[in-house]
């Protein structure tokens, strides 16, 4: 396997209204949180409305960190390593947290907060179940350092989360399955599909399971499950088709090309065909994974 450095993540800045007092004294330490996708097919973009932020420590109350004001954020926009930020380096307790959620805005009440564009160009309202009390919860712990600082990243896996409703009048369902990576501990895989597997009727797609060896399965919330995703694009500057997928915690990984992507539904077992080679995610780098003729 081939690795290169990773480039460095742009962080955009955000203003918040912070609800609660900060502690600028000892004992503090610096968050920044950011949101990341893995892809999902049949759509160009999924639009989910965000207003703010809720950290839990360990040994007292949750704090939140609502912003001045909603923030509209096209998960589709943000595939491979790129990200954009909820939180920027604001102070916070130091120590253990038990959870963060994200608040969103996404009922179903006709109104386009948080709303998914399909690639024949019509718009359907995006719902979270139970989103305005509960919000998009990850009971994940992480650790803030007295003196430092902590990045983590929110991976909002769409092929996993985006539900088709049964009638086609309603909203479209947004049940997240949701992975937090610390940013100084992961690197990436990338590479390219050789051209001639890329067949009529392909959709292109490569699924990361956690482990080497891995025997590959669809998304149905049973059995293996990738750790995440990431769409074959054409790179029309020179003819290659590619893709990038970032955020993975370091260890190994078995990499797995699919033409299948399209015929995957989150809510049934689909049987996928799968071309798979073993990885390596080294820190800070990113790991070449070529899947050839």
């Amino acid at each position: 396997m081939k690795y290169r450095r990773m480039k460095a993540f742009a962080l955009s800045p955000v203003v918040l209204a912070v609800v609660a007092a900060c502690n600028d004294g000892a004992g503090t330490g610096k968050l920044t949180l950011a949101v990341t996708d893995a892809p999902v097919d049949g759509a160009t973009s999924v639009v989910v409305q965000f207003t703010g932020v809720e950290v839990k420590p360990a040994n007292g109350s949750a704090r939140s960190f609502d912003f001045a004001a909603p923030r509209q954020i096209d998960l589709m926009a943000l595939t491979g390593t790129d990200s954009d930020t909820l939180l920027d380096e604001v102070t916070v307790d130091a120590g253990h947290y038990e959870w963060v959620r994200l608040k969103v805005d996404a009922n179903e009440d006709g109104v386009m907060d948080s709303y998914i564009t399909l690639t024949d160009g019509s718009q359907h309202e995006l719902e979270v179940p139970s989103g305005d009390q509960s919000g998009l919860k990850l009971h994940n712990g992480f650790v803030v350092p007295a003196g430092g600082s902590a990045s983590f990243t929110v991976d909002f896996d769409l092929r996993k989360s985006v539900h088709e409703p049964m009638d086609a009048a309603d909203s479209y369902k947004l049940r997240p399955t949701l992975r937090i990576v610390d940013n100084s501990h992961v690197g990436a895989i990338a590479g390219t599909v050789d051209n001639t597997r890329i067949v009529d009727g392909c959709t292109p797609a490569v699924y990361v399971f956690a482990g080497s060896g891995v025997t590959p399965d669809d998304v149905d919330g049973s059995g293996v499950e990738p750790v995440t995703s990431g769409a074959v694009r054409l790179n029309e500057s020179n003819g290659h088709y590619e893709y990038t997928i970032g955020f993975l915690a370091v260890g190994d990984y078995t990499v797995s090309f699919t033409c299948d992507a399209a015929n995957d539904d989150p809510a049934a077992d689909d049987a996928l065909t799968f071309t798979s080679q073993d990885a390596t995610v080294v820190e800070d780098q990113t790991t070449t994974v070529d899947f050839g003729p």
